[in-house]
């Protein structure tokens, strides 16, 4: 996704995407007014009609930030870690704390998709853009530590994180994320070249 200001937003546009980044991922976004939004963002209907234009702008901002959020997380990684063996053992050790620390009621992309059934709708456009990204991101990463069928393991480690992210809110964090990691690296080793 790419970014159309560098300008930092205005305290109150941030204000309202914090506020609905709580409020959607707690308790789901249509079940959320914008009346809402707005009182404990504490700025005007005005102000969120300026920024946004409507609820679904917002929701499309909320959306955008969870995706910001993450390939920051990626790029911090990357710049952290020169190895690619490092680099999969952080990318692994990133899910399961994302699984236990900031996403424990599933994965927000997908608790936006059950709500916006429509293929073709903004909303969803974003959501497929992102797990394009995050599924290219990972075969990179199985790419450059040089494992066999890196876009199975990418396939794989997506499909485990969803589940991981929609289990831990289930079942708890304590059972999920061990069972993540020991299944995720299982994957890893068994695309490692012979």
């Amino acid at each position: 996704m790419t970014t159309t200001t560098s300008k930092r937003p205005s305290p109150a546009r941030a204000r309202l995407i914090d506020t609905a980044t709580r409020l959607f991922y707690a308790e789901g976004i249509h079940s959320v007014g914008v009346d809402r939004v707005i009182a404990e963002a504490e700025v005007t209907r005005a102000t969120l009609y300026k920024q946004f234009g409507g609820k679904e702008n917002l929701v499309l901002a909320y959306l955008h930030n969870e995706d910001e959020n993450l390939r920051a997380m990626f790029v911090a990684a990357g710049a952290s870690v020169t190895d690619p063996e490092g680099l999969l053992d952080a990318v692994v050790e990133g899910i399961a704390a994302d699984i236990r620390l900031r996403h424990t009621r599933g994965c927000p992309f997908i608790n936006a998709a059950a709500e916006y059934p429509d293929a073709e709708g903004a909303v969803r456009r974003l959501i497929d853009e992102h797990r394009e990204w995050f599924r290219g991101t990972l075969q990179s990463v199985a790419e450059t530590a040089e494992l066999e069928r890196p876009a199975e393991v990418a396939a794989s480690l997506v499909l485990l994180r969803d589940a991981a992210l929609v289990g831990g809110y289930l079942d708890g964090e304590e059972r999920v994320a061990p069972a993540f990691e020991r299944t995720a690296r299982a994957v890893i080793d068994a695309h490692r070249p012979l």
